[in-house]
């Protein structure tokens, strides 16, 4: 069963150097239909202006990815980290027993994320936080493994929860399958371009809710950039 979450129905604030939409209830925005979509808790699609950014910020117990789509950010932690992501690349904060961080686009161009945040099977475990790029141009064919909790994916940023994030870049007329385990869910944005999901459309920053399907066939109706979050 596939839901289709169009990008002009999301949640919406736009703060000036903030431009945020929201497939899930967060901050002023809330749909008691839409608290969260297994262990997935928060999907953001945030515009950040050149030169502004989130000042320092406390969390707790929660995996946080962030998935840069256009420009970069720059983050800095209670822990020490300092570290540039650039788009097509990701970054995971484990959160656990309290961070205090700092995201920032010193860009003089705009910068457009996605913030996904996972509910982690642990609490109060030792923070983290790491970043690891991933080219576009080398993903290979198909679906990639950026990060993941769940075992045998050796090759991406970890994260504390039954969870795998995965992206694919297709052209025009490609296709790319990804099978989900018995039970679980997935959540799919279009980064960019137009897609065919076992039969339903969806453009660029639309969510597509999946649940109740073991093969998904992803068709590229134009050159496309797909997110996947498959959770428990």
């Amino acid at each position: 069963m596939l839901q289709l979450r169009p990008f002009e129905g999301l949640g919406h604030a736009n703060h000036g150097w903030l431009d945020a939409h929201h497939h899930f209830s967060f901050a002023e925005y809330h749909d008691p239909a839409r608290m969260h979509w297994g262990n997935l808790r928060v999907w953001n699609d945030d515009l950040i202006a050149a030169g502004a950014g989130f000042p320092p910020h406390p969390h707790r117990d929660m995996e946080i990815i962030t998935y840069v789509r256009e420009g970069a950010i720059t983050h800095q932690d209670s822990l020490g980290n300092k570290g540039r992501t650039e788009a097509g690349d990701v970054q995971v904060m484990s959160a656990g027993s309290g961070i205090v961080h700092s995201e920032y686009n010193l860009e003089k161009v705009d910068t457009r994320i996605f913030q996904i945040w996972i509910v982690p099977e642990n609490v109060g475990d030792a923070p983290s936080w790491g970043t690891r790029p991933f080219p576009k141009g080398e993903r290979g064919e198909g679906f990639v493994t950026l990060a993941s909790g769940r075992e045998g994916d050796k090759d991406s940023l970890r994260i504390r929860t039954d969870a795998r994030l995965v992206a694919a870049t297709l052209r025009a007329g490609e296709s790319a399958e990804y099978r989900l385990d018995e039970g679980r869910r997935g959540y799919l944005v279009p980064a960019k371009g137009r897609i065919e999901v076992n039969g339903l459309q969806a453009k660029a920053r639309d969510g597509v809710a999946i649940e109740q399907e073991t093969l998904l066939k992803v068709t590229a109706l134009e050159d496309s950039e797909i997110v996947l979050v498959d959770v428990a």
